[in-house]
């Protein structure tokens, strides 16, 4: 589907305060542990303040022009049946219920916590459906608790919900025969995956570091041979990369792998999980991109979608730990989506020394592999 409208000038945000109630706590990282030796302990990476930040960063960055705020609303429970079966949902009701438990490692549902997953979703949901209607080319999600990990019956890795799969069933369920998740946060989008993992109609695409299972709320490793199955055999295209991998080696596995991906796919809607914790300073990633890195992933993305789903492209937010610097990686990504002539704002802190030698080579790897197996990629 070619684009026939001109380049799109705003990103159209959707953004509710009341996900800020989600309170992670503190401890040893993202354990809630204190051992009791420790004077300081430090905020759960899933925090409030990297949110803030990005919302500050949209409001009073140089961006802002571009910016049109939206206020979400939180979804209905049958709105999130679509992708969560009935029996997960009814668990997290009664642990809100309750007041609350450890759901897995390092995932706390906590008082106001349901609340704000049920505003992420739905805000999520909204933001989808602005496109649907015709009223923007680009909205942006912004979003917590994140949602990546939540598979159909499990929570995992701070996500609850899967703010991305159940929006990808609204465009599904609306007339969109095929739709594209490119996920960039720095950990394997595992529950979008598991949730399409059957289906020809979603692509999922997920490039991460190469960090295998971490237990049995993570089962999957990420690893390229976890092509789907049945119809949907081929259709989750996974990209681990090394530890380091950087800005150039995201652009050529961006342009090597996902570009002619979504060109023999041809989705009629895109998705951009987005994570900011692939940056060169997140405590979560060792993957070392810069904002020029994020910059040109959001180009990319733009000129897909503009050649392929008119232009439409749902951006939703996930992880991405420091509390400064994701907000600036953030800036980038919008700035390349809009593809502007000129960067607004300076990297202020991501100077980092780069050697893609052997990401390249791994990538290359995986693009011999992915045209023996994958059906739908032959001739791409």
């Amino acid at each position: 589907m070619a684009d026939s409208g001109a380049p799109p000038d705003r990103v159209d945000v959707y953004w509710h305060e009341g996900m800020l109630a989600h309170n992670t706590g503190t401890g040893v990282f993202d354990t809630g542990f204190d051992p009791g030796f420790l004077d300081v302990l430090e905020k759960h990476p899933e925090n409030s303040d990297r949110v803030k930040n990005m919302v500050s960063i949209l409001t009073r960055g140089p961006i802002s022009p571009y910016i049109s705020w939206h206020s979400g609303t939180p979804a209905l429970i049958s709105d999130l049946l679509s992708f969560h079966s009935p029996e997960y949902i009814n668990e997290l009701v009664e642990a809100d219920k309750e007041g609350g438990k450890s759901i897995c490692d390092g995932t706390f549902l906590n008082r106001g916590s349901w609340d704000a997953a049920l505003l992420a979703a739905g805000t999520t949901l909204s933001a989808m459906k602005y496109l649907l209607d015709g009223h923007g080319k680009i909205a942006y999600a912004l979003v917590r608790p994140p949602g990546h990990h939540a598979q159909p019956t499990q929570a995992d890795g701070y996500c609850f919900l899967n703010n991305a799969g159940i929006a990808v069933h609204l465009a599904l369920n609306s007339g969109c025969g095929k739709v594209a998740v490119v996920d960039i946060d720095v950990h394997y989008g595992n529950g979008t995956a598991q949730g399409f993992y059957e289906s020809n109609k979603v692509l999922t695409i997920s490039l991460h570091m190469n960090h295998g299972s971490w237990g049995p709320s993570h089962p999957q490793s990420g690893a390229v041979d976890e092509l789907g199955d049945g119809e949907g055999f081929g259709y989750n295209l996974n990209i681990p990369l090394p530890n380091g991998t950087g800005d150039r080696g995201y652009g050529y596995a961006m342009t090597e792998l996902v570009v002619p991906a979504i060109e023999k796919f041809e989705p009629d809607m895109m998705v951009l999980v987005v994570g900011q914790d692939s940056s060169a300073f997140d405590p979560n990633g060792r993957q070392c991109l810069t904002m020029k890195g994020y910059l040109e992933i959001g180009q990319i993305i733009s000129s897909l979608a503009k050649k392929h789903s008119a232009g439409r492209l749902l951006i939703v937010q996930e992880g991405g730990y420091h509390v400064t610097y994701s907000a600036y990686c953030l800036h980038a990504t919008l700035e390349g989506v809009l593809n502007l002539p000129h960067p607004l704002l300076s990297d202020p802190i991501g100077h980092y020394p780069e050697d893609e030698s052997f990401s390249i080579e791994v990538i290359k790897s995986i693009k011999r592999y992915q045209k023996e197996n994958v059906t739908f990629l032959n001739g791409a």
